[in-house]
């Protein structure tokens, strides 16, 4: 029997619940096989990241940082290269040091990383030209291919997603620690097809004064010898906590503080369409000790909210619980306000991040699922907006991207369209932000950011008067 850490619970627990968005596996031996092989595989992350983790999102709780969290839709087992997550990591730090040097504010960066493989659907089928297949649930369930066996649940595949996020988490460490990440190197981080973009220039001019402050720094002492965090960076992982059997079996006591926490990853979330207060995913991460994020949609009442945070956060930690408002460019200032109101009379202690691309999610004319960038900026300007009007602090971004020159988002610099969308549109799931237009994103929540704080400063200023 597993030792209990939150009331009534253990890391299995949640298998007496009511569960949704996950594949039915018609072989349970072999299931059980992979989760035993999972059970006994070194731990991915370490508790102490965790707590690490923990602490800088309760910086972003009390608006002293902000929370840069993004990467890939869907990790997929075709695409893993090194080059792949260089480009990646590339792109984070570049929207960094955008957020950190236009808006003055600490940036806590984690990536969608080591460990997004597995998505929710729409629905468990898809049907073609009159056949009717399971859907694609991710490589860590099936393959993409419309193929009876490849659509057939496997669980060898979780071995092969822990395999591939060990690996990936292996290359991050390296580029934060290992001097990719120093600050001197700013400008070899623009990507060949970003630099001759208005973009890339923008952000050259950045790197550029950036330059300027560091040789100052330098002339008065302060080097990448003497101030590791010049040429060193912290970088986290989170994925959606969907996979259950995974996520048990990544599962570790702590043997500091005898408490439990999910190793597969420094963070994981609750999906919009799996929060459920008597669900599985509810039960399963209100026992684990990891900083915790939860989508919140427009069906989301403030009542139901309030409980959901009873639940996933009792102690009221601050960094434990962020909420993810997905609302949609055309909603987001009307249906959050409400739940902003309610978590600010109730004094709960949470991240604020905002979810600008699930949705604004459209087919286009030439049958692509897409997003438009314009769409996408409308809702992180709505999210400030509603942030300013109830006195809370806006925290951080959560979004879908990738450092490949893809064309999955119409609009942007670039000027993609729906005729252009077919050019790289490569996504195996859901159309991510290329790098230039992840970049022009960060250029607008630093704009946003500085404002914000520029407010809070005035405010407090009065305050004092």
């Amino acid at each position: 029997m597993a030792q209990k850490g939150a009331t009534g619970w253990t890391p299995d627990s949640w298998r007496g619940k009511p569960i949704r968005q996950v594949p039915d596996y018609p072989d349970q031996k072999a299931l059980a096989e992979a989760e035993a092989q999972l059970g006994i595989f070194p731990p991915l992350v370490f508790a102490g990241e965790a707590r690490d983790l923990m602490k800088a999102l309760g910086r972003v709780a009390e608006g002293k940082a902000f929370l840069l969290q993004g990467g890939d839709c869907a990790e997929s087992f075709a695409e893993f290269r090194a080059n792949n997550i260089r480009d990646m990591f590339k792109v984070l730090l570049q929207m960094a040091v955008v957020l950190t040097f236009g808006a003055a504010c600490p940036v806590v960066k984690v990536g969608r990383m080591a460990g997004q493989f597995a998505k929710p659907r729409s629905g468990p089928t898809e049907e073609q030209n009159g056949t009717t297949l399971p859907a694609y649930r991710g490589d860590i369930v099936n393959g993409i291919e419309f193929e009876a066996a490849a659509r057939r649940p496997d669980p060898q595949r979780l071995i092969r997603a822990y395999n591939q996020s060990a690996a990936t988490l292996n290359l991050l460490r390296a580029f934060a620690q290992g001097g990719f990440a120093d600050l001197h190197k700013v400008h070899r981080w623009n990507l060949d097809f970003v630099a001759g973009s208005p973009q890339g220039a923008r952000y050259q001019e950045l790197a550029g004064r950036l330059d300027e402050a560091l040789a100052f720094m330098e002339a008065c002492g302060l080097t990448g010898e003497s101030s590791p965090q010049i040429r060193e960076t912290n970088f986290y992982t989170v994925h959606e906590g969907l996979l259950l059997w995974y996520e048990q079996a990544l599962t570790r006591k702590d043997s500091l503080t005898g408490e439990w926490y999910d190793c597969s990853a420094h963070m994981v979330w609750i999906g919009d369409r799996t929060r459920q207060l008597d669900g599985a995913h509810v039960e399963f991460a209100r026992g684990i000790k990891n900083p915790i994020g939860m989508k919140v949609g427009p069906s989301l009442a403030p009542d139901e909210l309030l409980k959901l945070i009873d639940v996933l956060n009792p102690a009221n930690e601050p960094g434990r619980l962020t909420l993810i408002a997905r609302m949609g460019a055309d909603d987001v200032e009307r249906r959050l306000p409400p739940l902003l109101r309610a978590v600010k009379r109730e004094g709960r202690s949470v991240v604020w991040a905002c979810d600008p691309m699930h949705g604004n999610t459209v087919k286009s004319k030439t049958g692509f699922k897409t997003r438009a960038v314009s769409r996408i900026l409308a809702e992180v300007r709505g999210f400030f907006t509603a942030h300013a009007a109830e006195g809370t602090y806006p925290g951080g971004i959560h979004f879908e991207m990738t450092g490949q020159d893809v064309t999955e988002c119409i609009g942007g610099a670039q000027a993609i369209t729906d005729e252009t969308l077919k050019d790289r549109y490569h996504t195996h799931c859901d159309p991510r932000l290329n790098a230039s237009q992840a970049l022009e994103l960060a250029f607008t929540i630093a704009e946003e950011l500085k404002r914000a704080r520029a407010g809070d400063r005035r405010v407090a200023a009065s305050a004092a008067s």
